[in-house]
């Protein structure tokens, strides 16, 4: 049997079309130089926007061990995202912040974002675009998701 896109329900429909705009990100950012970045990576990453955290902060809001918080760090690291340094308030503590290639890497998924955004609305119209942004932001009021956006605390589905 042939799936029928037009026959998917809602959260078939956003998810799919949410792991579309994920691939045509990582396409571009791929040819931006940055072809080892994974779509998990934003996932630590969200945590760091505001500034550096230490392991033990990381490995909280991550909700996971602060041996794999350490782990998924020093993957990025090895990467070129993320470096590790004493904390300026207790040497013993390691503070996370992103290098050069880190910070480049944010400011490309931004920027392709906002492009993808455009093209859009330029293919769909800028009604139809913004009307199906705001259905999506009010099916996560609904579903009282908006805090966990609000705070970069989302993570995917378990």
């Amino acid at each position: 049997m042939e799936f029928d896109p037009a026959a998917a329900d809602l959260s078939l429909a956003s998810l799919f079309t949410g792991w579309a705009l994920a691939d045509e990100l990582q396409r571009r950012l791929s040819a931006d130089g940055f072809a080892d970045s994974r779509f998990a990576d934003g996932v630590v990453f969200q945590h760091l926007v505001s500034g550096p955290v230490t392991i033990t902060t990381l490995a909280d809001r991550l909700g996971v061990t602060q041996q794999a918080a350490s782990k998924t760090v020093a993957d990025l690291e090895s990467r070129g995202y993320l470096t590790r340094a004493p904390a300026p308030t207790d040497a013993r503590a390691k503070q996370v912040t992103f290098t050069p290639r880190g910070k480049a890497v944010i400011a490309a998924a931004r920027k392709h974002r906002a492009a993808i955004d455009t093209e859009l609305r330029k293919a769909l119209g800028n009604n139809q675009v913004e009307a199906a942004r705001q259905l999506l932001v009010d099916a996560l009021t609904h579903l009282n998701a908006t805090p966990a956006l609000r705070t970069r605390t989302i993570r995917p589905p378990r």
